[in-house]
C-alpha cells in the first residue's frame, strides 16, 4: 500500500523531455537518480534520509555523463527509465535560485518592467531558478551586495559551473514534480544577463525575508 501512495512518474515524459531539451534548446542533459518503483518513494541512491529522492546526481562523476545529443539522451533514458533529468549549469546557462515567494513577486515586477526573461523552474521545496547567461553564479553575490543586500541572508544564490538544475517533469519523492514557472519557448531562447535581473530578484528576496520575520 505504501508504494501505491507515491505518485508515479511517466517514463515517456522524462525521455521525451530530455530529448527535447537537447534538440530544441541545445542544453546538455544528464540522467540522475530515480524513485524505486516498489520502495514507497525511496531513492535509488539507497540513503534512508535522502534530501531529494529521485532528483539528484547518481555519482560524483555525473557531469561527465552529460550529453547534448538527442540520440544519446534517448539511449541514456532508455537504459535508465525514470531517471531524473538534470541540466548542468555553467554551460549553456547559469541559474539564480530564490525562494518561491520572492520568485513570483519578482516575476510580476519584471514583467511590468518588460525586462527580458528566460525560462524559470519551480521546485516542490518552494524554490525557483531563473535561467541567465553563463557566468552569473560568480557575480550574483557581489551584484546583490552592490544593490544593498546580503545574498545569503535573503536566500539568493547563483548556480553555475559544477552545479545543476533539476528539470521538469522530474518528480522529487512524494513531494511533487518540478514544473516550469516560465516555459522554454522561442521567445525566451536568448537568455538575459544576470545584471538585468539581480535588482528585482534581490529586492523581492529581501522583502520576502522581512515578511517572514
Amino acid at each position: 500500500m505504501e508504494a501505491a501512495q507515491v505518485p508515479r512518474q511517466r517514463v515517456e515524459q522524462l525521455l521525451d523531455a530530455a530529448v527535447r531539451y537537447t534538440e530544441e534548446r541545445h542544453w546538455d542533459v544528464c540522467p540522475g537518480t530515480w524513485l524505486e518503483p516498489s520502495g514507497g518513494g525511496r531513492c535509488s541512491c539507497g540513503e534512508e534520509a535522502c534530501a531529494a529522492p529521485g532528483a539528484h546526481p547518481a555519482g560524483d562523476d555525473w557531469a561527465e555523463g552529460a550529453t547534448g545529443s538527442g540520440a544519446a539522451a534517448r539511449r541514456l533514458w532508455s537504459r535508465r527509465p525514470g531517471a531524473a533529468v538534470l541540466l548542468p549549469t555553467g554551460r549553456a546557462f547559469d541559474a539564480v535560485d530564490v525562494p518561491e515567494s520572492a520568485g513570483f513577486l519578482a516575476l510580476a515586477r519584471m514583467e511590468r518592467m518588460s525586462l527580458p526573461l528566460g525560462p524559470v523552474t519551480r521546485t516542490p521545496d518552494r524554490r525557483m531558478q531563473f535561467f541567465v547567461l553563463p557566468g552569473a553564479a560568480a557575480k550574483a553575490e557581489d551584484l546583490a551586495r552592490r544593490a544593498g543586500w546580503n545574498a545569503a541572508s535573503i536566500g539568493l544564490r547563483g548556480v553555475g559551473e559544477g552545479g545543476y538544475v533539476v528539470a521538469p517533469p522530474t518528480r522529487v519523492g512524494g513531494a511533487g514534480a518540478v514544473q516550469w514557472a516560465r516555459t522554454p519557448t522561442t521567445a525566451n531562447r536568448w537568455l538575459p544577463e544576470v545584471e538585468e535581473l539581480i535588482g528585482p530578484l534581490a529586492y523581492a528576496c529581501g522583502r520576502a525575508a522581512a515578511d517572514a520575520r
